[in-house]
């Protein structure tokens, strides 16, 4: 089984950045599809990413050109670099596996 964990997230201050990362463990044979979503407060999940075949990315309209999902194979860890954040972007942030599997999540938290 996949296990996936995040790290990272934290208190910061609107206009800051935060790198999170989600390691992967298991049976996965690759981090390539490995997405992000957060869940703010009271609201339902959202996805952050989606990476289909070949590598390709889309990213949330509201995060495009601020967050950017990168993958170092040989530490089995995708990380998301949040820059120019707003208090919007409080939410709890999850990695999520290619056939649905979660992580616990980690809490962002950004005041102003």
């Amino acid at each position: 089984q996949v296990q996936l964990v995040e790290s990272g997230g934290g208190l910061v201050q609107a206009g800051g950045s935060l790198k999170l990362s989600c390691v992967v463990s298991g049976s996965a044979d690759s981090i390539d599809h490995i997405d992000w979503y957060r869940r703010a407060p009271g609201k339902l999940r959202e996805w952050l990413t989606i990476t289909h075949s070949g590598g390709k990315v889309l990213y949330l309209d509201s995060v495009k050109g601020r967050f950017t999902i990168s993958r170092d194979n040989a530490k089995n860890t995708v990380y998301l670099q949040m820059n120019n954040l707003n208090p919007e972007d409080t939410a709890v942030y999850y990695c999520k596996g290619q056939n649905g599997e979660w992580g616990q999540g980690t809490k962002v938290t950004v005041y102003s």
